[in-house]
C-alpha cells in the first residue's frame, strides 16, 4: 500500500519543483533510489539478517523510516493539494490522448520485464550459470544504472528516441537469449543490455504519463504504478505457466513478442504519449 502510494506521487512531486524543461531530470534523479536500493538493500538485508538475525533488521528498517519521515518533514518543500471538488476523474483522464498507449506500453514492457526476472534462476540452469545468479544479477544492476544516467541526461531533449531505443534494445536482448541463452558470454551481453534499457524505463513511463496528463499528473501516475504491479503479478503467473507448460526457453520469445507490440504501439503514439520534445 506504501508503495503504491510512493510511486503514484513521487514523480509528480519531483516535476513540480523544477522548470517545465527539466521535469524529465527531476523525475529521473528521483528514480534513481530504485535501482540503488535494489542493488544495496537486498544483499545488506540478507547480510545483517543472517549475522544478527531478521528481528534486528526489521527493527532498523522502522527506526530509518522514521528518521526518514522527520527528514522529509524537515528538509522537502510543500506543495498546495487539489482543492476540494477540482480532481480529475479516472474515466477522464484514462480517456485523454496519449494516455492509453503509455499504459499499453508501460503493461507490455514491465511485464516481459517480470516474466524473466521472475524466473531467473531456473533460466540460467542451462547456461550453467545457477550458482553465479548474484553476478548475472549485478551485471544488471551496473548496466541499470548507466541506463538511468543516460536517461536522466537526455530525457528532456529526447523522449520519444530514448522510448523507441529502450525498447529495441530490450527486444534485442531478448532475440539474443532466444537464440543463444545457453552460452554464458551471450547471456551475460544480454543481461547487460536488458539493464541498460530497463534502467531508465520507469522514468520513461512516468515522464511520458506526466506531459501527457498535464494537471491532471497525479492520477496519471497512479494508473502507471496500477498498470506496473499488475505486470509484475503477470509476469510471476505468466513465466510460472511457461516454466511448466514449455520449460525456459520460452521466456525470451514471449518476451520478444511483447516488446514488439510496445515498439509498434510507441511508435504509433507520435502525435500524444510519446512525442517528439521540440529542440531549439
Amino acid at each position: 500500500m506504501f508503495a503504491g502510494l510512493l510511486w503514484a506521487l513521487v514523480a509528480g512531486y519531483a516535476a513540480r519543483m523544477v522548470p517545465e524543461h527539466l521535469k524529465g531530470r527531476a523525475i529521473a534523479i528521483a528514480m534513481v533510489g530504485t535501482p540503488l536500493a535494489l542493488s544495496l538493500g537486498i544483499p545488506a538485508g540478507t547480510f545483517l539478517g543472517a549475522a544478527f538475525g531478521w528481528r534486528l533488521t526489521f527493527g532498523l528498517m522502522s527506526a530509518l523510516t522514521v528518521i526518514l519521515v522527520f527528514w522529509v518533514l524537515a528538509k522537502v518543500p510543500d506543495f498546495p493539494g487539489q482543492a476540494r471538488g477540482k480532481g480529475f476523474a479516472l474515466r477522464a483522464v484514462f480517456a485523454l490522448p496519449g494516455i492509453r498507449p503509455v499504459l499499453f506500453v508501460t503493461l507490455a514492457y514491465v511485464l516481459a520485464h517480470n516474466i524473466l526476472y521472475t524466473y531467473i534462476a531456473p533460466f540460467l540452469v542451462p547456461a550453467g550459470l545457477a550458482e553465479r545468479i548474484d553476478l548475472v544479477l549485478l551485471v544488471f544492476g551496473v548496466a541499470a544504472l548507466f541506463g538511468i544516467w543516460i536517461v536522466g541526461a537526455l530525457i528532456d531533449r529526447w523522449l520519444r528516441e530514448l522510448m523507441l531505443i529502450s525498447t529495441a534494445l530490450f527486444g534485442l536482448a531478448a532475440l539474443a537469449l532466444g537464440l543463444a541463452g545457453t552460452v554464458p558470454a551471450v547471456v551475460y551481453a544480454s543481461v547487460a543490455l536488458w539493464g541498460l534499457a530497463f534502467g531508465g524505463a520507469a522514468t520513461l513511463f512516468q515522464t511520458a504519463s506526466a506531459k501527457t496528463a498535464g494537471e491532471a499528473t497525479d492520477v496519471a501516475q497512479s494508473m502507471i504504478v496500477t498498470v506496473w504491479n499488475i505486470a509484475i503479478a503477470g509476469g510471476g503467473i505468466i513465466g510460472g505457466i511457461l516454466l511448466e507448460t514449455f520449460g525456459v526457453a520460452a521466456f525470451p520469445w514471449s518476451m520478444l513478442a511483447l516488446l514488439v507490440a510496445a515498439l509498434a504501439v510507441a511508435w504509433a503514439a507520435r502525435g500524444h504519449g510519446f512525442t517528439p520534445v521540440r529542440r531549439p
